[in-house]
């Protein structure tokens, strides 16, 4: 049974918390000295935050990807560990610190589930390098699957559902899809892939990525990312990118939208990004110097909070009136 769990929602940040043990396997890609925390039993529902709100049946399965919360951490005997503990309360309350807050807008009329899982850290990413990121994504991408898995076994398979994922979660959604069979996209409603890039190789690696072309077509990938300049889009997270969409007026092309009456949002169609203007992201400080410097990433699940809430509903009402 999947149980309800009740917490706060903040801003996404990046918080540093050095946490309990757990049992060592060994790391990744050959690194010593290391620690990777126990892996998390998806059976058990200490590591889902789940909220049910579907009592009509006329919703859908939101299953939601968290971003990056932790940085690198210390154990007590003096190992270096790159990943979350999901066996660590306070890791948990970290995440579920963003989860609530995207349960707040599209779990309503839905049954919303998001695992806990093994994220790597912000140092990861720092790093700029996507074969570091993406050899200590392996551990991430394993809790994600199984997860996933059963996720899938759990739920009634003749219900609609959604992906979605911010950052590092985004990414873990594009890897989702290229793993799903095409029978387990039959009744995907859409995969939001919000602040993290669908490169063109991801597309050529499988049918079940097409990209959204408006506001309420299924089966379809929403991807985008925000800048003030094109010369400030960060490659790890953003470029290249295959894709992108306006979330405010729903348009693949450069026609600019108004949001919130004093900002502009269009997409620049070459890089496949959306250029933001009349906007600071000053509520958000840069991390680590790569990130919130001229981009507006720790934003992207929050800036379009009401477009996107609006969106899944219209979406699903897509779903069922087809």
């Amino acid at each position: 049974m999947w149980h309800k769990m009740m917490c706060c929602g903040l801003l996404f940040i990046v918080m540093s918390v050095l946490p309990a043990c757990s049992d060592s396997v060994s790391a990744p890609g050959g690194e010593t000295g290391l620690y990777v925390p126990e892996a998390p039993d998806y059976t058990d529902d200490t590591f889902w935050y789940v909220s049910e709100n579907d009592t009509d049946g006329s919703g859908a399965d939101v299953f939601y990807l968290v971003s990056t919360w932790e940085t690198d951490w210390t154990t007590a005997d003096g190992r270096l560990c790159h990943y979350a503990d999901v066996y660590n309360e306070s890791h948990r309350n970290n995440m579920a610190t963003e989860i609530s807050r995207i349960a707040g807008y599209m779990g309503p009329g839905n049954n919303f589930y998001s695992p806990y899982y093994r994220h790597i850290t912000i140092e990861g990413w720092a790093t700029l390098n996507e074969d570091t990121v993406n050899n200590r994504f392996k551990t991430a991408f394993g809790d994600v699957k199984r997860a996933f898995d059963l996720f899938m076994q759990r739920r009634d398979p003749s219900r609609p559902f959604i992906l979605a994922g911010f950052s590092q979660g985004g990414k873990a959604v594009v890897e989702l899809l290229k793993s799903m069979t095409a029978e387990q996209c039959r009744n995907m409603v859409a995969a939001y892939v919000l602040g993290y890039k669908v490169t063109p190789d991801d597309t050529l690696a499988t049918d079940n990525i097409r990209a959204a072309q408006d506001s309420t077509d299924t089966g379809v990938t929403i991807c985008y990312n925000s800048v003030s300049d094109v010369r400030y889009i960060q490659p790890i997270v953003a470029a290249p990118c295959a894709m992108c969409i306006n979330p405010v007026n729903w348009r693949t092309d450069a026609t600019p939208a108004t949001l919130h009456d004093t900002i502009t949002v269009a997409v620049e169609p070459e890089r496949h990004v959306l250029i933001v203007s009349g906007y600071s992201g000053s509520e958000y400080s840069p991390i680590m110097g790569f990130l919130n410097v001229g981009d507006f990433h720790s934003a992207e699940p929050w800036l379009y909070e009401e477009c996107l809430r609006q969106n899944v509903r219209a979406r699903i009402r897509g779903y069922y009136s087809k």
